[in-house]
């Protein structure tokens, strides 16, 4: 029999379809492998083109060039320039569209993948995203701060070349805003964050961890939203990504390659979607929230009972799913 599942930080549920579930390793990729080359001339994120990426926002080198640079998305969901103003007439709410939207280009190497990158360059992808979250930390018309990465056509990428995004908007999306007020509940009722206890939950059962490291733990949610879905958590409590610290830096990339690379070997190189979930941009340590890393491998689709129930159907067993990745071998 199907069973419903609630994750205990978001209050979402999703109904674990038992009777239609799939073995891990049906989900791998049936896409066919498009060979890249290494350097693509038309490509405006490789070296040489910069021109076609002007008011780079930061750049780290070495004497061979550039590895990691940052720059305005040239079709950018947010306008830098203006101050933020907002009408209200009626039933209308209205904004003007400042905010911020990057790229950050991960590597000159136009043929490859996080999961393949060595994990120093994780390094310094990891300390560009902090870098440029507390510089745009300090724009008092910021009030959330996005990184997420796009893998894949399926994922939204439409560039093949490695990179991420950061969307800085002027507003706190009603999403965000519940998920912060369920968490400050949480907090309210036990006096602890939810997040911490999810951990020690996981830790306790583990069942569905994949790794576990000094600084951080990743496992396959118990509410798993679809097959795979997998958070990355900081064990040291914080809210904000910006208070990252170097030492951290450089055990998180260790496990985002990880967790990453099994999904490269196990399921075929998947298009998948990650996202840094981290408080608004308020200032001070909440309490009551967790910044962490949420990876959503895009194997099934959204139909009509997700959107107008905005509960998930996953046709898997997350600790199965854990089982198979723990158990995928990544070439040395």
């Amino acid at each position: 029999m199907s069973e419903l599942r609630q994750n205990l930080a978001t209050k979402e549920w999703v109904i674990i379809a038992t009777e239609r579930a799939k073995r891990p390793e049906e989900f791998k990729s049936r896409k066919e492998k498009k060979e890249l080359p290494a350097f693509n001339p038309a490509c405006p994120f490789c070296p040489g083109n910069e021109s076609n990426t002007p008011g780079e926002t930061l750049r780290i080198s070495d004497d061979g060039g550039w590895k990691v640079r940052s720059f305005p998305n040239k079709f950018a969901a947010l306008s830098k320039e203006g101050e933020r103003r907002r009408k209200i007439e009626g039933i209308e709410r209205w904004l003007n569209g400042v905010g911020i939207h990057e790229v950050i280009a991960e590597t000159p190497l136009h043929n490859l993948t996080t999961a393949l990158l060595p994990v120093e360059n994780i390094e310094l992808i990891l300390g560009a995203y902090r870098a440029r979250y507390l510089d745009i930390l300090n724009d008092p018309r910021i009030e959330l701060i996005i990184i997420f990465k796009n893998h894949g056509e399926a994922a939204g990428t439409s560039l093949e070349h490695p990179h991420s995004q950061l969307i800085a908007t002027p507003v706190v999306p009603t999403q965000v805003r519940n998920r912060l007020e369920d968490a400050m509940r949480y907090f309210d009722d036990t006096g602890e964050c939810v997040y911490c206890k999810m951990m020690a939950e996981e830790i306790k059962a583990k069942e569905r961890i994949l790794i576990e490291t000094e600084h951080f733990i990743s496992f396959v949610l118990y509410a798993a939203l679809s097959p795979f879905h997998t958070w990355i958590l900081p064990k040291r409590h914080t809210s904000s990504f910006g208070d990252i610290t170097d030492e951290e830096i450089k055990d998180m990339a260790g496990i985002l390659k990880n967790v990453l690379a099994r999904f490269y070997y196990g399921l075929d190189d998947p298009n998948f979607n990650y996202v840094i979930r981290s408080a608004p941009t308020g200032g001070g340590v909440k309490e009551y929230f967790h910044w962490y890393l949420s990876i959503v491998p895009r194997l099934t689709k959204t139909a009509g009972f997700e959107l107008g129930s905005g509960m998930f159907i996953n046709i898997s067993m997350p600790e199965d799913n854990a089982k198979f990745l723990r158990e995928v071998r990544i070439p040395k």
